[in-house]
């Protein structure tokens, strides 16, 4: 059976190109975000927030009133997706702008890790949060960088130009960026922590450029 999508559009920088609306189930924005969907002409079934610009949104539109300050409105986003039964999201806007938010993003993101799937897509990637056996397709010639939240023990790589093997990357220390693929398919195994994948949209087409920073 066919695990339903979400489409979910934060206030950050938005998309230049958008997927194909259609292949999604659910499309929700945050209340900050519900102007750059109006703007495509895409009616979205829920907005939520604090609703600061809800006097912009259609009254046939579902408007979720959440001001609890406890959460951002990110992971309120989630929790009513999550409470509607919903757990394959991909996420839009939850970079660019404001860095701080970018970072507490990714700190929501590792806060839902065992109960939603989240795949983020800006303007530069799409990146997630690896399970401990990871598989990547379509890979080849683009830079791929292994970001660990803080610590990640015991890494092995295979497909990528500068492997790895059963070693730890630890932010702050040693960190795994600007690698490349040299096949089309990459396995990335660990043991723990949490470990951040980006995928580059682009291929990388001078190999002299590319970079590993590895804190050596």
């Amino acid at each position: 059976m066919k695990q339903k999508k979400v489409f979910l559009l934060l206030n950050g920088e938005p998309p230049r190109t958008l997927p194909d609306i259609a292949d999604f189930d659910l499309i929700c924005a945050t209340d900050g975000a519900y102007h750059f969907l109006a703007e495509n002409k895409i009616v979205p079934d829920f907005v939520c927030g604090d609703l600061d610009s809800s006097e912009e949104i259609p009254k046939n539109i579902d408007v979720i009133h959440t001001p609890n300050q406890d959460f951002t409105d990110f992971d309120k986003a989630l929790q009513i997706l999550f409470d509607k039964g919903f757990t394959n999201i991909d996420v839009f806007g939850a970079s660019g702008k404001e860095q701080d938010h970018f970072l507490g993003n990714l700190h929501t993101a590792i806060h839902w890790k065992d109960k939603l799937s989240l795949t983020f897509f800006d303007n530069h990637s799409r990146y997630f949060l690896a399970d401990k056996s990871t598989e990547i397709a379509n890979c080849k010639d683009k830079i791929i960088s292994l970001v660990p939240f803080p610590k990640v023990t015991s890494i092995t790589t295979k497909g990528l130009q500068y492997a790895l093997n059963k070693e730890d990357l630890t932010f702050g220390e040693r960190i795994g960026t600007r690698n490349k693929a040299i096949k089309n398919e990459l396995k990335i195994t660990f043991e723990s922590g949490d470990l951040f994948i980006f995928i580059n949209h682009k291929k990388q087409k001078n190999a002299l450029q590319n970079k590993i920073i590895m804190g050596l």
